[in-house]
């Protein structure tokens, strides 16, 4: 009886082991089909971007500098304040579709957008009578600045554009609606191609046509999104009229997430941009600048992969908390970090392998060729913290930890990643690697303390918390 009794306990245990792996396995397939397109529609949607960069480019040396100082002021100023306060909607929004209060997503939606467009009109103000000063009061060119004035004032269309396309992607997202994102989206890049030609070589409009170009194609893509919107079965469930009085009730409520979510976006993109600047500070900067930017961009063009993911495990997450259910929750994040280490594997080996040949894509002279090369290990370290702060900064949002989310990045970034990148830089003189391992250092701190924070959460107090938020308007914790 003993015996028996011994191997129906084995049995059990083995059933029970069984049936967790199976439950993962199928976490596991689902995050990677909503990830895999989220990051296309990322990429696709960057490319607009670079698609009127690299036309510009055969303007000059003027209009190039030109465009690509203005897109990282507007970057800056503007749209990173949008892209972060649209986070508040991934904790809203997910976790209201979860908890199937489905005419809570349309009111969510449409406060976003009221409440950044408004924020839009002062940003216009600003990019309309002080983008060329504020340029020369940092150091550039009286003739680049004109023209970067130029091209900033007509992407203040695209401002508001934007502002309705992130409430949106958001409003899309929550209910994982990936494949209307990754169409329109390839629809909109496939109609900036030819009008960005146009503009820029055939209508004589040159710099200006690229700027206008991109502020079209935006809103092409917001009314694509509004008609999938307004007249797809698929959002049949979640769609309601605009109700002013819905709408100014959820103000508070959308604003208690957004302002700590643009303030925690904000101080993780302006830490790159103030590394740029350091970079034109040291020795043979000409050199150091053009290194440094190679590294930039080859992390920022792996960034779509875990910002995909991070996208996808904060949907799953605050669905699942929403729906009332801690452990799936937990499982997501599981899963999604298991899809990250994969992809790091994937990413990072062809990178250590190729790292003499890498800064040819980029460049001939062989001295910056040898300087990419050294970078390589630190470019590796960048992209490893990078993609782990990237997917639990997704899990951050996913709970509604926005206000946990500003002050670590504001810890990480500005009182550990930019000392440290400065004391390396410019006082035990390594140069770009400096720089480059500060900021690896603050993404690394970020990571550890939002591990920390997620290791230590207790789902089921969470699905309470979200729960309670959506049924009864509570307060964020």
């Amino acid at each position: 009886m003993e015996t028996m009794a011994v191997s129906t306990t084995s049995r059990s245990s083995s059933s029970s082991s069984s049936s967790k792996w199976l439950v993962s396995l199928k976490e596991l397939k689902k995050v990677s089909l909503v990830a895999a397109p989220m990051v296309a529609v990322t990429v696709l949607q960057y490319l607009l971007q670079v698609v009127s960069i690299m036309m510009v480019g055969h303007l000059g040396q003027l209009s190039l500098s030109a465009a690509s100082i203005a897109s990282s002021f507007t970057s800056v100023t503007g749209f990173s304040l949008l892209f972060g306060m649209a986070g508040g909607l991934e904790t809203l929004c997910g976790q209201a579709y979860g908890a199937e209060q489905y005419h809570k997503l349309a009111t969510y939606t449409y406060t976003a957008i009221a409440s950044m467009t408004l924020i839009c009109f002062p940003i216009s103000i600003l990019w309309l009578f002080l983008t060329d000063k504020l340029l020369i009061l940092t150091g550039q060119d009286h003739s680049v600045s004109k023209l970067a004035r130029s091209y900033s004032i007509c992407l203040i269309p695209n401002l508001f554009s934007y502002a309705i396309l992130q409430a949106l992607i958001r409003y899309f997202q929550a209910q994982s609606l990936i494949t209307p994102l990754l169409f329109s989206s390839l629809a909109t890049l496939c109609i900036h191609i030819p009008l960005c030609w146009a503009l820029v070589f055939r209508s004589g409009l040159g710099t200006i046509g690229a700027a206008l170009a991109v502020s079209l194609s935006y809103w092409v893509y917001v009314v694509l999104l509004g008609v999938y919107m307004a007249r797809s079965a698929e959002c049949m469930r979640t769609r309601c009229k605009f109700v002013f009085k819905d709408v100014l009730l959820a103000a508070g409520e959308f604003l208690r997430f957004a302002a700590p979510s643009a303030v925690m976006t904000c101080l993780e993109w302006w830490s790159y941009e103030v590394l740029i600047l350091l970079s034109g500070l040291l020795p043979s900067p000409k050199v150091e600048t053009s290194v440094l930017s190679i590294c930039f961009t080859i992390t920022y063009l792996h960034y779509f992969i875990p910002y995909g993911f991070g996208a996808t495990v904060s949907t799953r997450v605050s669905n699942e908390l929403g729906a009332g259910n801690p452990r799936a929750a937990k499982m997501a994040v599981g899963a999604i970090l298991v899809l990250a280490i994969i992809e790091l594997v994937v990413v990072i080996v062809p990178l250590v392998l190729c790292r003499r040949f890498l800064g040819y894509a980029f460049s001939s002279d062989k001295e910056i060729v040898k300087k990419v090369a050294d970078m390589a290990p630190f470019i590796c370290a960048s992209v490893v913290m990078d993609t782990l702060q990237t997917v639990l900064s997704g899990v951050v949002r996913g709970i509604g930890w926005q206000n946990l989310g500003a002050y670590v990045n504001l810890g990480a970034y500005y009182l550990v990643g930019t000392p440290v990148a400065v004391v390396l830089a410019f006082v035990v003189h390594i140069g770009g690697k400096g720089l480059l391992i500060g900021l690896a250092s603050g993404s690394f701190v970020q990571a550890t303390m939002f591990a920390f924070r997620i290791a230590l959460t207790d789902w089921q107090q969470q699905a309470s918390k979200a729960r309670e938020r959506i049924f009864h308007g509570g307060d964020d914790a």
